[in-house]
């Protein structure tokens, strides 16, 4: 993409829009935010401002209006974004970078919950950066419902199916959840061997107060007698927290069996299945490099979901 140079605007207005403006709405568009456009194109919020307003001065129209989230196209804004990327094409044959394996570069913003992100989403972006070196992502761990307003990402994976406004929602695909203890805690506490005597036992698991998926909730409903022993909203700590012997924790299987050190427990009893969806920006799926990760989130997915399941239980 070429540098965009930081000059006054002082010719009158044109019904030519000038091509580096419309790289502006690009990365507007992209991003929602003018402070995210600016450090993506190294240059300075005002500038980026003023470029917008040129840009709707030559179109005679707005190109974005506000909203709660950051800035979103108007309906002459969308026609803008199409030249945009036809503009931003073309530059990009014109470097040589079209049809390169090394061709795309740039900032993808996405979040995940934790075990997604380092499971799925971190070999995805390896591998997709020995392809494409240039390429950067950065990724936000959170586990919560999908944003209303999602303006700075371009991809959001979420648990349970998103109700969304203005965005494209995709079932990647489900896990597995089951009681999990480890075998020195067995060892001094015994083994459970029905759900009476699970209760019994202290539960590691989200903090109740603060856990924003209904879909996580399952064992308030299957086991609400069960008291919390150690609590979290990271499920790496579930994990290790149950190791240590902490408790009997809910967790996903895909995690807990890489542990040879934990023990599934009442598999036939604990076996919920969730579903991780992915949502997208509409802008964002113009753009390769949001294009490319997320079908490369989609193989790793594929490629996963043996573990995503959970081994199966000895008998």
């Amino acid at each position: 993409m070429c540098i965009i140079a930081d000059m006054t605007l002082a010719s009158p207005p044109s019904r030519s829009p000038n091509p580096d403006d419309l790289l502006v709405l690009l990365a507007v568009a992209r991003t929602g935010r003018f402070t995210a456009a600016a450090d993506s194109l190294r240059l300075n919020h005002t500038t980026v401002a003023r470029r917008i307003t040129a840009l709707e001065k030559a179109l005679d129209g707005r190109v974005l209006s506000r909203t709660v989230g950051g800035w979103e196209l108007t309906e002459l804004g969308k026609r803008a974004f199409d030249a945009a990327e036809n503009v931003e094409a073309s530059v990009a044959v014109l470097n040589g970078a079209a049809g390169q394996p090394g061709h795309l570069s740039g900032v993808v913003r996405m979040s995940a919950t934790d075990g997604f992100s380092a499971y799925i989403a971190a070999p995805a972006v390896v591998a997709l950066q020995r392809t494409h070196p240039n390429l950067r992502v950065e990724i936000v761990t959170v586990t919560r419902r999908a944003l209303q307003h999602r303006s700075g990402l371009d991809i959001e994976v979420v648990v349970g199916e998103p109700q969304v406004h203005r965005a494209e929602a995709v079932r990647l695909g489900h896990y597995r959840l089951g009681m999990y203890a480890s075998r020195a805690y067995l060892a001094e506490k015994g083994t459970p061997g029905s759900v009476a005597e699970l209760t019994q036992h202290p539960l590691v698991y989200f903090v109740d107060s603060m856990l924003l998926v209904d879909d996580l909730d399952a064992p308030r409903r299957l086991v609400p007698s069960m008291r919390a022993s150690l609590s979290s909203t990271n499920v790496f700590v579930h994990v290790e927290a149950t190791r240590a012997g902490a408790g009997i924790g809910f967790l996903p299987c895909f995690m807990a069996d890489q542990h040879p050190d934990l023990v599934r427990l009442l598999p036939a009893q604990f076996n919920e299945q969730l579903q991780y969806w992915m949502v997208l920006r509409p802008e964002s799926l113009h753009q390769p490099a949001v294009a490319t990760l997320v079908a490369a989130l989609r193989h790793q997915v594929d490629s996963f979901r043996q573990a995503l399941h959970g081994r199966p239980s000895p008998v």
